[in-house]
Order: structure tokens, then sequence, then C-alpha cells
């Protein structure tokens, strides 16, 4: 058990720091559509983290799962709110004809 917890931790530490230096280096026109990529991933994780609440295998599981929910839940919306701003910075200020 607990070499295969020493296992998945190093993994998820370099899954973070591989996706930091990732995202570090995205060229700012790309940012949107990366964006929308990242709200499409974090659905995925909001859809499974509500498949483990719902299953109730335990108690450390549930609590778990919520967190889960709560975490990709917020960075959805703000993936949208900020992609929404980006794109806002892009529209022309003249009215229209």
């Amino acid at each position: 058990m607990g070499s295969h917890l020493i296992d998945l931790l190093f993994i998820f530490m370099l899954a973070c720091f591989i996706g930091f230096e990732v995202i570090r280096h995205v060229s700012p026109l790309l940012h949107t559509p990366l964006m929308s990529l990242t709200n499409a991933l974090d659905a995925i994780a909001v859809v499974g983290a509500i498949v483990l609440v719902g299953e109730r295998k335990s108690e450390y599981a549930t609590i778990l799962g919520t967190i889960a929910i709560v975490a990709a839940t917020s960075n959805v919306v703000g993936g949208f709110l900020i992609t929404d701003r980006m794109l806002k910075m892009f529209k022309s200020s003249r009215p229209d004809k």
C-alpha cells in the first residue's frame, strides 16, 4: 500500500510539473482555445467526481469526491469567465452600423 501511494504521488507531482511547464510556454494567442480544452477536461472531472460520490463506497471517497466536484466546478466557471473576458477584449468598440 505504501509503495503504491508513493508511486501515485510521484505521478501526480510529475503531471503537475509537466502541466505547469506546458501552460507557461503557451502563446497568448492560443490562450482561449487552450482554456476551452481545459474546460472540457474539467467537465469530465466533474462527471467522474459525481459518479464517485454517487457510489458511496466509503466516507473517505465521498469526501474526496465532494472536494473534487467543488474544485473542478470552480475551475470550469473561472475558465468560462476568463475566456469571456478575453473574447470581449477582441471585440470592436465601434458601434454597429
